[in-house]
């Protein structure tokens, strides 16, 4: 870095996406989000610039962004490592501000949350020193995640499919709708929208050959798996980003078919490894994780801070 001056500045659109994925690729292991930013970074909380801040040297290089992610209820962020140590505490100040003046809106949330690799011990202490608390042991609601690799190479066995269902790409435009209506249902959550799945198919990190739904004998889309591949790594990364079933087909072997063949995609495309994001507490996700030969390499803690009704 030339400076080590900072100042904020306003986000401005497609130029400053590229610029942020640009960071985050800057130091990889650094942040939680690298391959599955196209998707978040499509999401309508971006539709709003005062939700995105940027921080830049005297020379306009960005050293840090953040987005607070209303569909999520989480701020995500990164900056570069070289960055003074106070930027952190600058971001978290700036979402802090962001999130109470959300307060009284649509977009308006009681409480937000943080995820942070649990190796950030400063990343940590500035949260806690922020007014975030650690999730991971709060009793019935205790909430903390794990982040997963497995070798791209490694084989992956056939998932055998009930008779009529088909795994396939979603076919553009004509499936986006449905598309829209299965996520809603199987999160039990209205913030996926058209708008928002229209911007990841377009968005230059999308592979469409990647993005694939179980479609069940009726023609209803019965499960979906967005695979992303980030070629431009030292080691071409694949990410799993969101993988889902409806209520209706589970324990059928959908979302391990959609695995399998998303696993068989990304390794023929290239990837090195592949990675995925899940909840602890989530068990049959992690089983199912587990049995395709994923391993978990870091825990991810979940920090919340409460700003009213």
């Amino acid at each position: 870095m030339a400076s080590s001056q900072t100042s904020q500045r306003k986000f401005s659109g497609e130029p400053d996406l590229q610029a942020m994925m640009a960071l985050a690729h800057a130091c990889p292991t650094d942040n939680l989000h690298v391959v599955d930013l196209p998707y978040r970074l499509s999401s309508w909380a971006l539709d709003d610039p005062d939700n995105v801040g940027l921080w830049a040297n005297a020379e306009g290089q960005l050293l840090a962004w953040a987005v607070v992610q209303t569909p999520f209820w989480t701020i995500d962020y990164a900056y570069h490592p070289d960055a003074d140590r106070n930027l952190h505490q600058q971001i978290l100040a700036w979402a802090d501000r962001r999130a109470c003046r959300l307060l009284g809106t649509l977009s308006g949330h009681p409480c937000w949350f943080v995820m942070v690799l649990a190796s950030h011990a400063d990343r940590i202490r500035d949260l806690e020193e922020a007014g975030f608390s650690c999730q991971a042991d709060v009793g019935e609601d205790s909430w903390s995640k794990v982040l997963l690799k497995r070798p791209a190479q490694l084989p992956v066995a056939d998932a055998a499919l009930p008779t009529g269902f088909v795994i396939r790409p979603l076919a553009g435009e004509n499936e986006v709708e449905a598309y829209v209506q299965l996520h809603q249902a199987v999160f039990e959550s209205k913030n996926m929208t058209a708008e928002w799945r229209r911007r990841t198919r377009h968005h230059p990190g999308h592979v469409s050959d990647l993005d694939l739904v179980a479609v069940a004998p009726d023609g209803r889309l019965a499960g979906f798996c967005i695979c992303w591949l980030d070629t431009d790594l030292e080691n071409p990364s694949g990410q799993i980003e969101p993988l889902g079933v409806h209520e209706d087909f589970r324990k059928l072997g959908i979302g391990r078919g959609l695995l399998a063949e998303g696993l068989r995609r990304l390794y023929l495309r290239g990837a090195d490894r592949v990675y995925v994001e899940t909840d602890k507490q989530r068990n049959a996700a992690l089983e199912l994780y587990m049995a395709v030969g994923f391993r978990p390499i870091q825990d991810v803690l979940v920090y919340r801070k409460d700003y009213g009704a």
